[in-house]
């Protein structure tokens, strides 16, 4: 009888907020397309966060990395050399600690598709897949939220059934790494469909929300999930700036970060709203004229998605894998770097917000217009369990083959100094 019921589950973890939020993206582009189409089909989803689950050491990793985010950014490298080079999410004692824990979990839960968003996840997820003789019956599909090719080793998983990358920069690293060229797909970045429709509320609804103005140019400090960056040195500095500019400073889930913020917008002549953690991400995007914040994969990707200028803070050296986002990004006009606090207020002193960001175009190189890709992943995963919901994709490029979109136009690469494209 053939099967009429599947359930996918979701792997992540809470290193920062990125990961989850690539789960709720991808998550809610999948309920999107049953909503729209079942075949005839149910589907259980859900989501665990295995990492942390999985052994108390592997918690203190995850506290670790999070207590560095917020507090000490600039010992995030080291914290990046020691994964990089021990390899914990590939080791012998690593795999001991975490098999029970997970052939329980596979045992319990029966997944027929194992969408894994973490690189601490994969490989030993593949191996007791295979231990357990599941290989065949279980697909595991690997979404990697990096979008270059400078990231972490764990995203290579050559036994998984399929790896997702944003571009091309990632699918080079992973051949690299030995991740077989057919078993990886050029998709683009899972962004939350949310960040690709209207906005709930007007610009001048949600700036006054906040008690600020609806017409002033708007500059979002975004200190990211953890709270961590540089975000009140810079805020410091705009405070001498001669623009007629407002700022929403958010300060994630740092509460010292948050009261010192409270602090300095009482004697900041800028009118300020200071926000903890906020929920509602597209809203913000939508209304704001530039965002400063740190390169973190899924919001750098939500921001472009939402035609919305960036400013990146580099003050502390990034990890790696943001640095590569940063000079992508900066190459391709549509962001800009700051390297000590005081660059961020001729930035801002010199920056035309863009008119229409409705009409604005995005580059097609690296993917970076393949806005709604969360769909396509989202049909490669219900391809797993159908083969009818799979997208159609051109195996000499290894990308989606996009019969609306016109290769042979040059595209035009906007200069977001300008706010239109050249």
């Amino acid at each position: 009888m053939a099967k009429s019921n599947f359930r996918i589950t979701f792997f992540y973890s809470d290193t920062g907020g990125g990961h989850r939020s690539a789960v709720n993206a991808i998550d809610t582009a999948v309920k999107e397309l049953i909503a729209r189409d079942s075949r005839g089909y149910s589907f259980e989803l859900s989501a665990d966060p295995i990492v942390e689950k999985s052994h108390p050491v592997n918690k203190k990793f995850v506290d670790l990395y999070n207590y560095l985010l917020g507090h000490k950014q600039e010992w995030m490298k080291y914290y990046y050399w020691f994964i990089q080079t021990f390899k914990p999410n590939d080791s012998e004692l690593g795999y001991i600690i975490v098999k029970r824990y997970l052939a329980k979990l596979f045992a319990e839960s029966q997944p027929d598709v194992i969408v894994s968003v973490h690189p601490m996840t994969n490989q030993y997820v593949a191996r007791v897949l295979k231990d357990l003789e599941l290989t065949d019956k279980v697909k595991l599909l690997t979404v990697v939220t990096d979008p270059n090719g400078n990231f972490w080793r764990g995203w290579a998983c050559p036994d998984a059934a399929l790896t997702v990358v944003p571009n091309s920069l990632s699918k080079q690293q992973l051949v690299e790494w030995g991740v077989p060229a057919e078993k990886i797909r050029i998709v683009g970045m899972p962004v939350n469909p949310q960040f690709l429709k209207p906005p709930a509320t007007t610009r001048k609804q949600f700036m006054e929300s906040l008690g600020l103005d609806g017409e002033r140019t708007t500059i979002f400090l975004n200190s990211g999930w953890a709270g961590g960056g540089n975000m009140l040195d810079m805020y410091h500095q705009l405070g001498r700036t001669k623009r007629n500019i407002q700022i929403i400073f958010l300060c994630g889930r740092n509460e010292e970060l948050y009261n010192k913020a409270k602090n300095a917008a009482a004697t900041n002549p800028i009118p300020t709203a200071v926000m903890p953690y906020y929920d509602r991400m597209a809203d913000i995007m939508s209304h704001v004229d530039l965002m400063v914040t740190k390169a973190g994969g899924l919001t750098t990707f939500e921001a472009i998605s939402k035609k919305l200028p960036l400013v990146f803070d580099t003050i502390t050296h990034p990890m790696p894998q943001e640095l590569g986002t940063v000079q992508l990004l900066v190459k391709e006009n549509l962001a800009y770097k700051v390297e000590n606090p005081e660059e961020i207020l001729e930035i801002v002193e010199n920056f035309t917000p863009i008119a229409d960001r409705d009409h604005y175009k995005l580059p097609t190189r690296y993917s970076l217009d393949r806005t709604e890709a969360v769909y396509d992943i989202a049909r490669m995963i219900l391809g797993f369990c159908d083969p009818s919901f799979s997208p159609v994709f051109d195996p000499a490029s290894g990308s989606i083959r996009d019969a609306v979109r016109v290769e042979k136009v040059k595209h035009a690469i906007p200069d977001i100094s300008q706010g239109q494209t050249t």
